[in-house]
This record gives C-alpha cells, sequence and structure tokens, in this order.
C-alpha cells in the first residue's frame, strides 16, 4: 500500500512538473516595442530617458559657445555619476551609453574614459613600462584633460491607495565646467506611471 502510494505520488509530481513546463514560453519581441510588466523601471524607460538627453545636451548652446571660446576646438567631456535617490535598483548605466555613443557620434564632442574604466587604462600603461618595447609603449602625461563633466541623478516619487500605484520618476542631468564650476546646461526627463492592480 505504502509503495503504491509513492508510485502514485511520484507520477503526479512528474505530471505537475511537465504540465508547469509546458506552459512556459518565450518569444523575441522587438527592443523598441514597450512591454510593462510591472510599473516599475524598465528598458523603455531607459530608452525615453537616453532619447530626451542626447537632443537635449547636443541641442544646448554650450557647445558652441566653448568652440567661440577655444578657437573652433571640440568639448572634451568625462562622463560622472549618475545616482539613483529613487526607491527602486536602477541602472542608470544603460542610458548612459546612450548618451556616450550619441556623443561619439555626433562628432561635436570628444569623450574621455572616467571612474574604473579609466583606471584600467593606467594599470595597462603601467605594465606597458615595463613589459612592452620602449618603441612601443605608451608615455604618461599625455592624458586629454576633460573641459566638462555630466553628472546627474534619478529621482522618484511613489503614491498608492488600495490597489492603484503612480510611480513618478524624474531624472536630471547636468554638464559642469572642470575649471570653472559654471554649470553650462541642465537637462530633465519626467516619466509618469499608473498602475491598477
Amino acid at each position: 500500500m505504502k509503495r503504491n502510494l509513492t508510485f502514485v505520488l511520484a507520477i503526479v509530481l512528474t505530471a505537475t512538473f511537465i504540465t508547469g513546463c509546458s506552459s512556459h514560453k518565450v518569444e523575441r519581441v522587438d527592443t523598441k516595442e514597450t512591454i510593462d510588466l510591472s510599473g516599475r523601471w524598465n528598458d523603455t524607460d531607459s530608452r525615453l530617458v537616453a532619447e530626451e538627453m542626447v537632443n537635449q545636451v547636443l541641442g544646448g548652446a554650450w557647445i558652441g559657445n566653448h568652440q567661440e571660446d577655444n578657437n573652433g576646438k571640440k568639448p572634451v567631456v568625462v562622463v560622472g555619476l549618475v545616482y539613483n535617490k529613487s526607491h527602486e535598483h536602477i541602472s542608470a548605466e544603460t542610458f548612459v551609453k546612450d548618451v556616450e555613443k550619441a556623443f561619439i557620434n555626433s562628432g561635436r564632442v570628444r569623450l574621455v574614459q572616467a571612474g574604473e574604466k579609466r583606471e584600467e587604462l593606467r594599470r595597462e600603461r603601467a605594465t606597458q613600462q615595463e613589459m612592452s618595447s620602449m618603441e612601443t609603449a605608451k608615455a604618461w602625461g599625455k592624458e586629454l584633460g576633460a573641459d566638462f563633466m555630466l553628472n546627474g541623478d534619478i529621482n522618484s516619487i511613489v503614491d498608492t491607495y488600495k490597489k492603484e500605484r503612480v510611480n513618478f520618476y524624474k531624472i536630471n542631468m547636468e554638464l559642469s565646467n572642470l575649471e570653472t564650476n559654471e554649470i553650462v546646461w541642465i537637462g530633465d526627463k519626467e516619466i509618469k506611471k499608473y498602475i491598477n492592480k
């Protein structure tokens, strides 16, 4: 009897597992398609922020003003930190990389590495001093100094009542002159989502 019960239980569990697995479906969709499952920050929000910031920063007067004051030279920008002050875990790098790509592709701005990637380049340069031939080792003291630094923050406000929720996000970015600390450009993007459970 005990043996039969164990056998029946094993069959039921196997059938449940197979049924559960067969209902799982994965589908490739266009990356531009908006799909909101939870109402939290997602790839569409990141893309919208990147598009808006690119339009605003490249349309600002700061590029022309810098070129007027510097014999037509392109401004050099370093991207600093984007602080997440929101109620969610948000990776700012997804939209920051799009902004960096737009800087380079525009041909109007020069971009230099920041943070950990800059330190990695310096470690490689230090290694070359010991391990590479003198003809091919890259020299110290030739880094391109940035004229401007781009920083920002992500803020959010959540309003809930019973089964309803509103998530409001505000992304602020600003560009500062590294020599004078003058803020030369400010941009923002707001996103508001209504969720009814």
